[in-house]
């Protein structure tokens, strides 16, 4: 179904997973594993000008207080073909920090963008911003496109297969090998070395353009990259398989009660009456019309919280306390025996979308997506699916044969109590391509700006990774002397 190149493969093999992981792990079934989501944030009122880089506009984050300035680069539709509409040009938007930038010797850390808009994820990789002054690093932060104000159609992005076909992770590679060389060029810093950075399909992207475009990036830091999840490398339980060990982890009781809530959901939803009871027990705003719908309320909450089960308070999804997943599973185990199980997987789940307490009632159809993912379900619409393309393009069976070869300067970080984990490098491959992996981390933790409650693990953790970055910008400089 995907066109070649497709980055929105990922979400139909884990789709096609789905059965068979929920019967092998019940916890949620009939549900698929996690689609990635992007929170929206307020977007730049900025237009272009039609100059390369003439426009900017100040940016500053009310969240994490970090400035940036937004620039819209003219980028080509179609890299890989030379018909007419090929050479169409929409503007691309990517975000600048230089506040810490020894324009002399310092390197350009990159920052290649998932399915959202840029904002979110420059807000939420602190740990770029916290780490610039070290390097003296230029930061930059790359829209992908199809996403934020990066629509090569305007509004009308998504409205055909024709137009969505466009929409390949392929072609968001050579958009950002094509950005950052030129900026390169506009800065007059061809020989500054650069490192990308990524996030969950963000570090799919990071540790796939180190290995398709290594004269532009030197090296890539990877985060809860899941780019095993391919062609049967992992099995399709493992999603799910970690859901419920999270769970399970913290109290047996607490996973037998979300476990065994499904069904009676199910049962209960299966008349208009008992649709007007389980309303009333979720605190719906109106009258709930499908079971399904509450179905896909709680498995939302349990799901994204394992995803997001970081040991600091955090509102990288929701608004959430420090391991929300303990705090989930107290609230069941703190029911009397005999309570309903609805009712206490109605009280867990509550913890996710309301944390602080301001909520009155919950819109369970609210068709819109809060996180503003929008295009990963395109490819269901009358296109024929390429099940081995991903692995075709980018390697994946034998990994740790291949890479160790030909590969080089890639860290892959995985937390495991992060459902995408299973499908991660969780091994050293080479000196130079390094697994780093935590027993309590979760989604892309290490990304995150550092607290003074971080655990000790975690600081470790950046601290091995800025190690191993120094020691690439370190030879890379050296080499470059030498010549």
């Amino acid at each position: 179904m995907a066109a070649p190149g497709s980055s929105l493969l990922l979400l139909f093999l884990l789709l096609a997973a789905a059965s068979s992981a929920a019967e092998a792990n019940p916890i949620t079934p009939g549900f698929p594993p996690l689609q990635l989501h992007a929170l929206r944030h307020r977007r730049s009122t900025a237009k272009s000008s039609g100059g390369r880089y003439a426009v900017s506009a100040a940016v500053v984050t009310a969240a994490a207080a970090k400035p940036f300035t937004a620039h819209y680069f003219p980028q080509e539709l179609d890299h890989f073909t030379f018909k007419p509409n090929s050479s169409a040009v929409f503007y691309q938007k990517y975000l600048v920090n230089d506040t810490f930038w020894r324009r002399s010797s310092g390197p350009i850390f990159v920052y290649t963008g998932n399915e959202g808009d840029i904002e979110w994820f420059a807000t939420n990789t602190g740990f770029m911003f916290d780490i610039a002054p070290k390097f003296g690093a230029l930061l930059v932060f790359i829209e992908h496109r199809f996403y934020g104000e990066s629509k090569p159609f305007g509004n009308d992005s998504n409205s055909s297969v024709e137009k969505l076909g466009y929409l390949t992770s392929t072609q968001a590679l050579a958009d950002y090998a094509i950005l950052i060389t030129s900026l390169k060029q506009n800065l007059s810093v061809v020989a500054s070395p650069v490192v990308v950075f990524g996030g969950s399909y963000g570090g799919m992207l990071a540790s796939w353009f180190r290995l398709k475009y290594p004269h532009v990036a030197i090296g890539a830091l990877a985060s809860s990259a899941p780019i095993l999840q391919f062609d049967y490398i992992t099995p399709w339980s493992s999603f799910y398989d970690a859901v419920s060990q999270d769970y399970k982890s913290e109290s047996v009781n607490c996973f037998s009660v979300i476990k065994a809530a499904w069904d009676l959901i199910d049962e209960r939803g299966s008349t208009d009456a008992g649709l007007l009871q389980l309303s009333k027990t979720f605190r719906a705003c109106k009258t709930v019309k499908s079971v399904y719908s509450f179905r896909n309320w709680l498995w939302t909450a349990f799901v994204y919280t394992a995803m997001v089960d970081y040991p600091t308070p955090a509102n990288f999804l929701m608004n959430l306390p420090a391991y929300p997943i303990k705090e989930m599973c107290k609230i069941i185990d703190g029911f009397p025996t005999g309570a309903d199980i609805v009712d206490k997987a109605f009280a867990a789940a509550s913890l996710y979308y309301n944390y602080t307490g301001d909520q009155t009632c919950f819109e369970l159809e609210d068709g819109s997506d809060p996180h503003g993912l929008n295009g990963w379900g395109w490819q269901n619409y009358g296109v024929r699916p390429r099940p081995n393309w991903i692995t075709t393009e980018y390697g994946g069976n034998k990994i740790d044969l291949v890479l160790k070869r030909f590969g080089s300067n890639i860290i892959f970080s995985n937390g495991m109590r992060d459902p995408w984990s299973r499908g991660g490098v969780l091994k050293n491959i080479s000196s130079s391509i390094i697994a780093i992996v935590t027993e309590k981390g979760a989604h892309h933790l290490d990304f995150r700006s550092a607290t003074k409650d971080d655990p000790g693990w975690v600081v470790e953790q950046r601290r091995q990774e800025v190690e191993i970055i120094k020691g690439w910008i370190d030879q890379y400089n050296e080499d470059i002397m030498s010549k």
